[in-house]
């Protein structure tokens, strides 16, 4: 699978003590145009899981090339990340700052798939921030920038 090369995303959500909580996500995709709806892959052993199941929301931020820093501290567990780094979505979902593109989505179905589940979003919100950067890509294990 590493030979497919995939952009880079940070999923977030809201636990239910309202602390953001998000990590790195590559298993991101679009489903339909109409409606709308985009789906995540999340391991069925992260610790947030239960915050997503719990929250029905998540938001989606597309990360720029200028944000691996951003995608390696959401990819480790437990790091520290700095409220500045987030802003709060029109539907009150955190978002990550300069990213190139934010969402919210409502989930409206979860799927079980093996090791992971499978979460379908309706996207209520979405706005494009930073159109002049490229995305920040994941292939054959090392992050890449187009061009």
């Amino acid at each position: 699978m590493g030979n497919f090369a995939t952009g880079i995303t940070v999923v977030t959500t809201l636990a239910g003590d309202g602390t953001p909580y998000g990590l790195t996500v590559n298993s991101f995709t679009s489903v339909s145009l109409n409606p709308l709806l985009i789906l995540v892959c999340l391991d069925n052993e992260l610790t947030g899981l239960q915050a997503f199941n719990e929250s029905k929301w998540f938001g989606v931020s597309l990360l720029s090339e200028h944000q691996e820093d951003l995608s390696r501290l959401f990819a480790k567990k437990n790091s520290q990340r700095p409220d500045s780094i987030f802003f709060e979505g029109k539907l009150g979902m955190p978002l990550i700052r300069n990213s190139l593109a934010i969402m919210e989505c409502e989930t409206i179905v979860t799927y079980p798939g093996g090791d992971h589940t499978i979460f379908m979003g309706q996207v209520r919100t979405a706005e494009i921030l930073e159109a002049g950067n490229g995305p920040l890509l994941y292939f054959r294990g090392r992050y890449r920038q187009l061009g």
